[in-house]
């Protein structure tokens, strides 16, 4: 039975072989979303007028434009069809409705999306990247934010909302993701999404995991704990993590460079119990206006004061904030400020979220390259005008197959 909305075209032309995405398509190879749709059992068993091929990419494309329509997206997507139809002598074929397109969106699920981002996202730096690295060692930063999704009542039941004095809500639930940013190009590279209503930290643990030997990560106060602490370094990794003012680990050694060795232990009151060795730096700022501001103080598993200096700890724990300025661009210049994303159901919502990550990895990877190339540092790079040049690539590629055909 025909689909409402949908005409079949006269000629043999099919809307998903003239789809075209330009940049996406050379960060995620259609050759690689055929095989993680194919893992996620979404490869159609009868052809579509939109094949999951195609609205992976419209995923991405939603991310991109993300104050288009349905329809406005897809025929961004679709430019090349004038193009293609008058190479061909064809009429091109009509663009499918937005009841179409919603239910493509539904059949795709978020499955692919996240699979898609974990198969590809990964650090850019290179040895010659500048402020990438510490002793040898890839500095990156782990953070959390969130985004008001649709006020519908499943998206409150599954998301949560925060509360607010005096007995209100809030205007809107809310999605959390907590991420791993590398400092030096803000490539987001891994990542955790869940209800506003699970926590920074329960959210941090598999990520904590997933960290490679040749990491130092970047922390905040929220994340630290002796638990964290040794999941984080258990598959080697080094850490540089702001710590609480209530935890008061046990000093044991001065070094010549003013920093200590302590032991930090699982219950700070007994000493039997299990512990680490840390190093702790203790410094303070000079604002340049005359105020100290301060201290401050951090933990750090890099022991070695030959190695690296307290200077150099607490100069390099001055780029922890450069996730916030990945999630500034995915949330102010991606999104939309403010905007409320579109999504009305927890799969749906999930299915934009990793479509946003998509979307900026591929942006962040076009900055890199470009910025590699000039042999300039990454932040020198426009994030603004990265975007803008995606999405004229969104519609001027030609000549790409999505189906496969």
């Amino acid at each position: 039975m025909a689909r409402a909305g949908w005409r079949k075209p006269e000629a043999e032309t099919r809307l998903s072989d003239l789809v075209s995405v330009g940049l996406m398509m050379r960060v995620f190879p259609p050759d690689l979303v055929d095989e993680v749709i194919a893992e996620c059992g979404r490869t159609e068993q009868r052809h579509r007028s939109l094949p999951a091929r195609v609205m992976a990419y419209f995923a991405i494309g939603l991310a991109l434009h993300a104050d288009g329509s349905y329809d406005e997206v897809l025929a961004l997507m679709t430019e090349g069809l004038a193009w293609a139809a008058s190479e061909g002598g064809a009429e091109p074929p009509v663009l499918p409705s937005k009841s179409a397109i919603f239910q493509a969106r539904v059949r795709l699920g978020a499955e692919p999306l996240k699979a898609l981002f974990e198969r590809v996202a990964r650090p850019l730096a290179t040895s010659s990247t500048a402020g990438a690295w510490l002793a040898g060692r890839r500095l990156v930063s782990i953070d959390g934010t969130t985004f008001d999704v649709a006020d519908t009542d499943v998206n409150n039941a599954f998301f949560g909302r925060p509360g607010v004095m005096k007995g209100e809500r809030s205007a809107f639930p809310q999605v959390r993701m907590v991420a791993l940013a590398e400092c030096s190009t803000h490539a987001i590279f891994d990542a955790e999404i869940g209800p506003y209503t699970t926590s920074e930290t329960a959210m941090s643990k598999p990520l904590l995991g997933r960290l490679d030997a040749n990491m130092v990560l970047l922390a905040d106060r929220g994340f630290g704990g002796f638990e964290a602490w040794q999941q984080a370094t258990a598959g080697g990794a080094d850490l540089i993590w702001r710590a609480r003012t209530n935890v008061k680990p046990r000093r044991i050694e001065t070094l010549d460079d003013g920093s200590w060795l302590a032991e930090m232990r699982q219950n700070n009151s007994k000493l039997d119990t299990e512990h680490v060795v840390i190093r702790v730096v203790e410094y303070t700022i000079d604002d340049g206006r005359g105020t100290v501001l301060g201290p401050f103080r951090l933990f750090t598993s890099l022991l070695d004061s030959t190695e690296v200096t307290a200077v150099e700890l607490a100069d390099s724990y001055r780029q922890r904030w450069e996730i916030e300025t990945a999630f500034g661009e995915l949330k102010t210049y991606q999104r939309g400020s403010k905007v409320v994303l579109r999504s009305k159901s927890p799969a749906l919502v999930d299915q934009e979220l990793w479509g946003h990550l998509c979307c900026h990895f591929a942006i962040r990877t076009l900055m890199f390259e470009a910025a590699d190339a000039a042999k300039l540092d990454p932040d020198r790079v426009s994030f603004t005008a990265a975007r803008n040049i995606t999405r004229r690539s969104l519609s001027q590629a030609r000549g790409f197959s999505p189906s496969g055909h």
